[in-house]
């Protein structure tokens, strides 16, 4: 009986990939700093990967922070560049 509530237990608390793709993209595209509607995300097994171009550091840096608070995110990679800047700065 024990073993089987364990499992009940188990089922009732599993996110999947697909439920962490969903919410990291909220995340980013609901954030006033990163503004990542564009940005792109994979999950596999809870390894999050975010990509694409920001303007700055701190937008790159809070895209990880945001992922890594998403329920079942196990590990975040970030792939993200930053957009080169032409006006000489």
């Amino acid at each position: 009986m024990a073993l089987m509530m364990a499992g009940v237990g188990l089922a009732k608390d599993a996110v999947t990939d697909d439920m962490i793709y969903n919410n990291v993209r909220i995340k980013l595209a609901s954030d006033a700093v990163v503004k990542g509607g564009a940005l792109e995300v994979d999950v596999k097994n809870g390894v999050v990967t975010v990509s694409g171009q920001v303007e700055q550091d701190k937008q790159k840096d809070r895209a990880t922070k945001l992922a890594k608070s998403v329920k079942g995110v196990k590990q975040v990679i970030n792939n993200i560049t930053l957009r080169s800047n032409n006006n000489g700065k």
